[in-house]
């Protein structure tokens, strides 16, 4: 299991770290299996998204703003109500298929941190699931 620590900038953000959890991947020396990738807080999240245009992610967050406004009459009392079911919307975790030691990602796929109640520090935790291999005493 390998904490990859975030710092977000700003309120609301996705944050690409793909280039992260593929060095996780590299570092494990799997061959195959699978790579979770979960987030334990209750005002982010991690998703699969679009990164070869910036306008992707950025879509998604206006979009996101304009379902769930950050000031409704929410009945919580700390004033991220938002950020609770903006992370809901994504969820906590994702699952990548590991093949020949690489992520099985399409072309245009990145893995996001998904910050909603920010600037603040976060975790992100990798956890690669080797494959057992026929034939393998493991």
């Amino acid at each position: 299991m390998k904490q990859l620590n975030i710092q977000s900038q700003k309120r609301i953000e996705m944050i690409d770290i793909t280039a992260d959890v593929k060095k996780a991947v590299k570092e494990s020396n799997v061959l195959r299996g699978t790579c979770l990738i979960f987030v334990p807080h209750t005002t982010a999240a991690v998703t699969i998204n679009e990164n070869a245009d910036p306008d992707v992610p950025r879509d998604i967050l206006d979009k996101l703003s304009r379902l769930v406004p950050a000031d409704e009459n929410y009945r919580h009392v700390e004033g991220n109500s938002d950020a609770h079911i903006k992370s809901s919307f994504f969820g906590a975790s994702e699952t990548v298929i590991i093949e020949n030691s690489t992520l099985v990602l399409g072309t245009w796929q990145s893995i996001f941190f998904c910050e909603f109640d920010g600037p603040r520090r976060r975790n992100a935790i990798v956890k690669i699931i080797s494959e057992k291999q026929k034939g393998s005493s493991d």
